[in-house]
């Protein structure tokens, strides 16, 4: 039976789980370069557009310690294949939207069924390879989907959408997923599950909770409106917090943040993302709506970023940090990074050579080097019994901190263009605003960065770990 025999490869189940992952990360981002045919298409206002990232970011980072949780219990085999049948049908409806609500709600829908499917694949990976140096090379190829899968989405996205339309950005998913979902029945061998409970309240809490927290800032309902929301978005998250204090099993053990790494960390990471990510979103919208950039001449300028990531995160990073330490590299990234976004904000002449592929590849080595280097940095003091914790954390700081990003940044963006209007200069508003955005996104670099300096203590195991392994 398919169920009960051995995986006939570990690196052949290596290849279904990382495609399985770059599918849920290009969805992440895939969406940028399509959002003014969807918002030509559906009627989105311009804050509400960032609803078509953010509803597939907030539960995708609110979910995944559950459905972490859930896999440990139920079998990780079984949570991974749930999730991507789920993912399939998401994205399906995604792909037949009708109106604004339908593809937000699908969008959600597609979250969560990413948190399934990503929550495990870690963990799957790990359990594959127990050997050192067998586990790093492993976790080099996982590094290298997740670095260039956000920008690879990019250029995917602008081709389906000039080609084949915004609709397929969505479809394409769903023989993808199809096949990911076989291959995973045939390469993945199940794994007993354990005994204990998950707590789904706890889940909802947080979920809820960063959700209202995202609503608040995008919302243009009125001051009033968007205070209550925030204050009760808050009580949630506090509420989350205390029942992790009383609880026997919680999601979150709340002791784990006594670790500078883990918890500056964390810290550093949400920033990053926040960043990086709101920039793909507006720079996606500034080369199409400031420069008549088409879609597929949008994902085509991207590209640099997707190549740059990849090749400095297979090829550099890991090298780097096994010599200076992830500290020093995460610096120099966040550096490398803040000064391609600093060199976005000036007036662009027009010229991809001279006024956006430098700020393009700048961003491209900075983000090869940044993220491996901080889930480094927050996994160097994970005991055994922790790791999988610091992982979900990980990931979760990741997702939040990109659906802040765009929610911000979105915000930020669309006050600067209507103030430029209101003041008389419409012909410059547009630009204005993004402008501006890319000024923020690289204040967040700075203000990582100066955590860094801080808050983060050299990890000397993890950088002694790596150095042997190399």
């Amino acid at each position: 039976m398919i169920g009960t025999r051995p995986t006939p490869s570990r690196w052949a189940a290596l290849t279904v789980l990382c495609a399985g992952m770059l599918m849920i990360i290009l969805d992440g981002t895939i969406v940028s370069v399509a959002l003014p045919a969807i918002q030509a298409d559906l009627g989105f206002s311009t804050e509400g557009l960032a609803w078509t990232v953010n509803a597939y970011l907030v539960p995708l980072g609110g979910l995944l310690l559950l459905a972490g949780r859930l896999g440990d219990l139920l079998g990780r085999r079984r949570m991974l294949l749930a999730g991507l049948v789920l993912f399939v049908l998401a994205s399906l409806l995604c792909g037949l939207a009708i109106d604004p609500a339908m593809l937000v709600a699908a969008r959600f829908l597609q979250g969560v069924s990413a948190a399934m499917a990503s929550a495990v694949v870690l963990g799957m990976i790990v359990g594959l390879f127990p050997e050192p140096v067998e586990r790093a090379k492993a976790m080099g190829v996982y590094a290298f989907v997740g670095a260039a899968g956000a920008s690879t989405g990019l250029v995917l996205g602008g081709l389906l959408a000039q080609t084949v339309g915004w609709r397929w950005i969505f479809l394409v998913n769903v023989p993808i997923g199809v096949v990911a979902v076989v291959a995973a029945r045939w390469t993945v061998a199940p794994e007993a599950g354990q005994r204990g409970r998950a707590d789904v309240l706890g889940a909802a809490l947080v979920t809820a909770g960063l959700m209202l927290g995202v609503f608040a800032i995008v919302d243009t309902s009125g001051p009033a409106v968007r205070v209550t929301v925030a204050v009760l978005a808050g009580l949630l998250l506090a509420a989350f917090v205390a029942r992790q204090r009383r609880i026997a099993e919680p999601l979150v053990r709340l002791s784990i943040f006594r670790s500078r790494a883990v918890s500056g960390g964390n810290a550093v990471q949400l920033l990053m993302v926040a960043g990086m990510l709101g920039f793909q979103f507006t720079g996606a919208l500034y080369l199409q709506e400031s420069l008549g950039y088409t879609p597929a001449q949008t994902g085509l300028a991207m590209l640099p970023i997707a190549v740059t990531i990849g090749v400095v995160s297979l090829a550099g990073s890991g090298r780097l940090i096994g010599r200076f330490g992830p500290r020093p590299v995460l610096l120099a990234g966040q550096v490398f990074v803040a000064a391609g976004l600093v060199l976005l904000a000036p007036d662009a002449t027009g010229s991809y050579t001279a006024d956006l592929l430098p700020s393009i590849v700048l961003f491209g080595v900075g983000g090869g080097l940044v993220l491996p280097a901080v889930t480094t940095v927050i996994m160097s003091d994970a005991t055994p019994a922790d790791a999988g914790l610091a992982s979900g954390l990980a990931n979760t700081s990741q997702q939040v901190g990109g659906a802040v990003g765009v929610a911000v940044l979105a915000v930020l963006a669309a006050a600067r263009t209507d103030g430029l209007v209101a003041a008389g200069v419409p012909a410059v508003a547009l630009t204005g605003g993004y402008h501006l955005a890319f000024l923020v996104s690289a204040g967040l670099l700075v203000l990582a960065a100066v955590l860094t300096l801080t808050v983060l203590a050299p990890p000397k195991r993890a950088a002694r770990e790596l150095a042997v392994v190399e």
